[in-house]
């Protein structure tokens, strides 16, 4: 593999740490309060940021219009915090893959429970 490819993984994940922690304690909009940032991925040219985050709520436009009014805040801060020479833009994409993982469960359980019949009495 490239080297620069393990150096923007390094910089995705760092976005995301920087990133959790500024959603957390500094975004005062309630539509975005209970979001949960599940990875990012980095442009090589570090210029754009695909931010992936999942709700309690599942996919909600208030949250996605949420994160896109913060998205300027957040970049601002996260050019305070990272020493990098081009702070990316920041893109958010609802990740729908923990709902996706929680009806596979569902499925499986359903599955297993329709093969062993319940003893009678």
């Amino acid at each position: 593999m490239p080297k620069d490819y393990a150096r923007t993984d390094r910089v995705a994940e760092q976005i995301q740490r920087e990133l959790a922690e500024l959603v957390r304690l500094e975004v005062k909009d309630p539509r975005v309060r209970m979001v949960t940032l599940t990875g990012v991925e980095v442009t090589r040219d570090y210029g754009h940021a695909k931010v992936f985050y999942t709700t309690l709520e599942g996919a909600s436009d208030k949250v996605q219009q949420g994160l896109e009014r913060a998205a300027g805040f957040l970049r601002s801060q996260l050019a305070h915090a990272m020493k990098l020479r081009i702070t990316p833009q920041l893109h958010f994409v609802y990740d729908a893959s923990v709902e996706r993982g929680i009806h596979l469960s569902q499925l499986i359980e359903q599955a297993v429970a329709s093969d062993h019949p319940s003893p009678k009495n």
